[in-house]
């Protein structure tokens, strides 16, 4: 069976024909541009489904001969459709941070406690959307009076190529309104809260499941057959979390700009720290550890203070630095805040201290790679008392052109075994055939 997957990420599309987990042919990456001013991070919606149609386009014919069709996709991605489908506001992604007041309110209204137990986690700016569109609400209200229908970029396409009205409980898991921890469906009372409705919500189905067909309007817009099946689709590390094989106690790591520990488990037990999430398949959650700035905060030193240095180089010096350990940084420590903390709402900033005349550029960059390994570590006690157990394989993703992968575990207590998968989120779209 002949699978396109498509991969959306918060700058870029790839889309590939997959033969179960192996990419038969991929196109190349088609980048879109994100809008990056103060708090407001965002995106055209009509740029991201013009990188769809261009991935599509460069992978030729084999696009029409495809079996069925599925999306792994960044979350949040929060986008209002009128009864069209076409997009009323931007796609607000998950580094978008605007929501701070709005967040804070809605959690003294609901309760710390009791939005942990509905959503699996409390509601973060930029870890979740229901904040987004409660801004929205208060500060653009005449953008929505035409709203039909609210949702991710999943929600989006399905909504222009198949008419489907769809998401998965991944995605739902992000809105901030769906009842994760009890998977059976959205909340009136978080609805009410951020100024919603159900008539708003789109009907939330497995990530396995058909959704819709492309529509004739669509396989002539995209270059595909009408009729194909389109699957619901998932957020894109849950796709990677299935080709690890999703087992309980599965620990499956993306390094790369942002660092990603999620934990698979059907026992799930929020935390205030973490982001609980339904895989968006079956009866299956994923508690979730984020760096929302590790391999991004290195390369913003290299741009930075280290730009007179080639890149291998400066490789060689991040290897050289890391095994050197804490004694390499002298008196000079580092807070690992530069895009912010993914679990808390007032929104922390990257800070260096402990400078002093005698500080070096070698220094400053050790103390990144020293916070960077102690963050990555800390995550692991937060995860153990889920009560949960952890598998002692280790599934990653990413970061061995620079060997961050090895910095971001060598602090990790105890024996561990780790397996490098490449492409993770295309190939784990494989499974879900």
């Amino acid at each position: 069976m002949n699978l396109l997957g498509l991969d959306i990420g918060s700058s870029s599309v790839i889309a590939g024909v997959l033969r179960g987990t192996t990419i038969a042919r991929e196109s190349q990456r088609i980048f879109f541009k994100t809008r990056h001013d103060g708090a407001k991070v965002e995106t055209d919606a009509e740029v991201v489904l013009r990188a769809v149609r261009d991935a599509i386009a460069t992978l030729g014919p084999a696009a029409r001969k495809v079996d069925a069709i599925a999306i792994a996709a960044m979350a949040p991605s929060w986008v209002a459709m009128d009864g069209k489908g076409k997009a009323l506001t931007p796609m607000v992604t998950h580094q978008d941070r605007r929501s701070v007041e709005i967040a804070l309110e809605i959690e003294r209204e609901i309760g710390k406690e009791r939005h942990l137990a509905i959503v699996g986690c409390r509601p973060f700016p930029g870890g979740i959307s229901s904040t987004t569109w409660a801004w929205y609400r208060r500060h653009e209200p005449d953008r929505l009076k035409k709203a039909d229908l609210v949702g991710h970029v999943n929600t989006f396409l399905h909504r222009q190529m198949t008419g489907a009205r769809v998401t998965d409980p991944s995605n739902a898991s992000f809105m901030g309104v769906y009842n994760t921890l009890a998977l059976d469906g959205w909340n009136d009372e978080l609805l009410e809260v951020v100024g919603g409705s159900r008539a708003l919500m789109p009907d939330v189905i497995d990530a396995d499941r058909i959704a819709g067909r492309i529509t004739e309007a669509a396989a002539s817009d995209f270059g595909l057959t009408q009729g194909t099946p389109m699957m619901t689709g998932l957020v894109d590390g849950s796709a990677g979390v299935l080709l690890a094989g999703a087992k309980v106690g599965q620990l499956f790591n993306v390094c790369g700009s942002t660092d990603v520990l999620a934990l698979c488990t059907t026992t799930p037990k929020p935390h205030e720290k973490l982001l609980t999430r339904a895989l968006g398949v079956g009866r299956k959650w994923l508690a979730v550890g984020t760096l929302a700035a590790a391999g991004s905060a290195i390369y913003w030193a290299k741009n930075n203070l280290f730009a007179d240095m080639p890149i291998e180089e400066f490789r060689k010096q991040l290897v050289r630095l890391s095994r050197l350990g804490l004694k390499a940084s002298g008196s000079v420590r580092f807070e690992p805040y530069m895009a912010g903390e993914r679990t808390s709402i007032e929104q922390r900033t990257g800070a260096f201290t402990g400078l002093t005349l005698a500080s070096t550029r070698e220094q400053m960059l050790s103390a990144i790679l020293e916070a960077l390994a102690k963050a990555s570590a800390d995550r692991l006690p937060l995860l153990k008392a889920t009560g949960t157990k952890l598998l002692k394989q280790v599934v990653v993703s990413g970061g061995a052109a620079d060997r961050l992968d090895k910095l971001m575990h060598r602090d990790w207590p105890g024996v561990w075994m780790y397996r490098a998968v490449t492409e993770a989120t295309l190939r784990g779209l494989g499974t879900l055939v």
